[in-house]
């Protein structure tokens, strides 16, 4: 999670354009995961990757502009606006689930939807001055934001009707449905130049961002959330906007008005406690874990 934080400083550093990082990231990525596939799938992942291959196509659509999306939010917008606003997935998620997943639209998950839409517009309405060298278009950046999280909201819809497939498995052909997808965009819109003209300093930044933040920190995902609970999973994403807030502050000098603060934390306590029954739930999950850790 901590890993996920820093992406926003790493894309800021990239000397392309948004749909040529989130290419090469697919292309590095899938190559990564690729390999690592050889040892880790078989005969029954072909077969499982075949019965769902229509959503699997569809999703890799999504992750690749879900990607292009989130870049370009970096670019127009602060780290902290950015994260913010594509941290309103679940949001998209709670609304679309009744339609999709036939999910019950209880009250309390409609509260924390309009307690985020307040916090949206508490970050809207309060924004700092640009940093040196940055021209920002706040509005334009969140709506980039929106937009990553509306991709990012249809991904886990079509991963959650997929069968018998793995995180592994689905990650690897979205990413290299993505590829085969963003390559003819990116190479329409800014040509090959760009890519021949990058800076060692670029290239050396895409492939962490490939292959670190993307296909090893996949692997440790993946690996790990077998052993943790969902709502604890639940608990710890939220590492992820947190650690990009801190990081955009030290590295960039990036800062939030109070009011800024108050909206995100609005953003991140909805969003949090919608995935919980109750705070009940909630509470119970931490002193359970906390519990566990105790015992020898």
């Amino acid at each position: 999670m901590l890993v996920w934080g820093s992406i926003g400083v790493f894309v800021r550093g990239i000397e392309l354009p948004s749909i040529g990082i989130a290419l090469l990231r697919a292309v590095s990525a899938s190559a990564f995961l690729g390999i690592v596939g050889i040892w880790l799938m078989g005969d029954e992942s072909v077969h499982t990757i075949k019965k769902n291959i229509k959503l699997l196509i569809f999703s890799g659509i999504a992750m690749g502009f879900n990607w292009f999306f989130l870049f370009q939010a970096y670019k127009y917008t602060t780290i902290s606006n950015a994260t913010l606003s594509y941290y309103f997935a679940p949001v998209f998620i709670t609304l679309l689930s009744p339609i999709f997943l036939r999910e019950k639209l209880t009250f309390s998950k409609l509260f924390y939807v309009l307690c985020a839409m307040a916090g949206l517009y508490m970050i809207l309405s309060s924004q700092p001055s640009s940093l040196p060298n940055m021209n920002f278009n706040h509005p334009l950046g969140i709506g980039y934001g929106l937009s990553g999280a509306l991709m990012y909201a249809a991904i886990v819809l079509m991963n959650k009707n997929m069968k018998g497939s793995t995180g592994f498995e689905t990650t690897l052909v979205q990413l290299s449905i993505a590829s085969l997808v963003i390559l003819p965009v990116a190479l329409a819109s800014t040509g090959i130049t760009p890519f021949l003209s990058m800076s060692s300093k670029s290239w050396i930044l895409m492939m962490t961002l490939g292959i670190v933040h993307t296909g090893i920190a996949y692997i440790n995902f993946f690996s790990s959330i077998r052993d943790i609970d969902g709502p604890s999973i639940a608990i710890l994403s939220y590492i992820d906007p947190i650690s990009a807030v801190v990081i955009a502050s030290l590295f960039l000098g990036e800062s939030m008005s109070p009011l800024q603060m108050i909206g995100g934390a609005f953003i991140l306590a909805s969003t949090f406690f919608s995935q919980f029954d109750s705070i009940g739930s909630v509470i119970s999950t931490v002193f359970k874990k906390k519990a566990v850790n105790q015992n020898p």
